[in-house]
């Protein structure tokens, strides 16, 4: 059973940072596709970063040199680093585990970038 929780999210000004957290339980973490992905309201569901188990990232081209997602293995934890943080960045961000092709969800952490 796979089960993840993210936090993190909040208001911030444009130009702030915020970095998300999600830990998970279970025994696929280390093997293991994690990403974060988004929400806005109105819109479908979007990747925004993610990250293999053997550590390689990708990113949407809207976020690339902006946010960097990493991962801890041994705490079974991933993170997203969110800097020069802009309005259409405004969603709610999800967690998301994929492996090979078993896919579990987060309830997701609101994020609201505005002054």
């Amino acid at each position: 059973q796979v089960q993840l929780v993210e936090s993190g999210g909040g208001l911030v000004q444009p130009g702030g940072s915020l970095r998300l957290s999600c830990a998970a339980s279970g025994r696929l973490f280390s093997i293991s596709t994690l990403g974060w992905y988004r929400q806005a309201p109105g819109k479908q569901r979007e990747l925004v970063a993610a990250i293999t188990g053997g550590g390689n990232t990708n990113y949407a081209g809207s976020v690339k040199g902006r946010f960097t997602i990493s991962r801890d293995s041994a705490e079974k934890k991933v993170y997203l680093q969110m800097n020069s943080l802009k309005p259409e960045d405004t969603a709610v961000y999800y967690c998301n585990l994929d492996f090979g092709g078993m896919r579990y969800w987060g309830k997701g952490t609101p994020v609201t970038v505005s002054s």
